[in-house]
């Protein structure tokens, strides 16, 4: 799996139709999204309950590409390799979630899975830097982690430029979890730090199946906008035209005689003429 940091669209079935996870994974990957990004929630660590490693193994056959497994549980270590053998590629653990997030994250790289480290929105950085040689994505969380829908936290802009420069060039993802919509993508992707969008109700709304054409429209604008060019010429208007360079030096040349020669100069006795 060759790292790259180009934007990656990873929607979210926990937006999906349930009892048609196959022909949405499909659908999604049809419509060109990157990953597919499935939220396991224990009841627990988050006030909600989705899907465990069954779940998982049962989707990963109609998965093209690249199955995120975002484990928003406690404790994670007793079900990682369950996890890893349902096919996931990233198993990303919080690090709110455990005292020993260090442990966990050597265990997921031993399943043979790729780490991720999840944060929560009151989660600062400090703790990052230290484990930042364990784990191949960092997933900043912009909603708190329980329910999709929810509006995006404005406030975790800076952290993830931070986090961005904190990285360096590592070659660790940065994932955007939360409220992602084609209105908050550019304020996170490309210069803003982070590639890897997770979009649930931005993709699903509606039914993935018959409209799909949603996750193209976050991916078209997931780039930061572009900077204003200055006041834009009215097309209506004619462009002025400007004299030959040889004419306006003459103009400018008598213009400069004209001025010199009104000048009036002082008399011997002081007086102005």
């Amino acid at each position: 799996m060759a790292f790259d940091r180009s934007i990656k669209i990873a929607p979210s079935i926990l937006s999906a139709d349930f009892a048609n996870f196959g022909a949405e994974c499909q659908a999604i990957e049809a419509q060109g999204c990157d990953w597919v990004h499935v939220d396991v929630m224990d009841g627990h660590f988050v006030p909600n309950l989705t899907f465990g490693p069954a779940t998982c193994a049962a989707i990963r056959p109609h998965i093209k590409g690249i199955m995120d497994v975002h484990l928003m549980i406690a404790p994670v270590d007793p079900y990682i390799e369950a996890f890893a053998a349902s096919g996931a590629d990233f198993i990303t653990a919080h690090l709110e979630a455990g005292p020993h997030i260090h442990r966990t994250l050597q265990a997921i790289r031993g399943s043979g899975a790729k780490a991720g480290l999840a944060l929560n929105p009151g989660t600062g950085l400090a703790d990052v830097k230290h484990l930042l040689d364990m784990v191949d994505l960092v997933c900043v969380m912009t909603v708190n982690p329980g329910f999709g829908g929810q509006k995006f936290i404005h406030s975790q802009v800076d952290k993830v430029r931070e986090l961005r420069a904190m990285i360096g060039d590592r070659p660790i993802h940065i994932e955007i979890d939360g409220g992602v919509t084609p209105e908050t993508a550019p304020l996170v992707a490309g210069a803003g730090g982070a590639d890897v969008l997770v979009a649930g109700s931005g993709v699903f709304k509606g039914g993935s199946v018959s409209n799909p054409a949603l996750t193209a429209r976050i991916f078209a604008r997931s780039a930061p906008p572009p900077k204003p060019r200055g006041h834009k010429r009215d097309a209506t208007r004619p462009r002025r035209t400007l004299p030959p360079r040889d004419l306006r030096s003459r103009r400018n040349a008598d213009r400069q005689r004209a001025r010199y020669s009104c000048r009036r100069e002082p008399r011997a006795g002081g007086a102005w003429v």
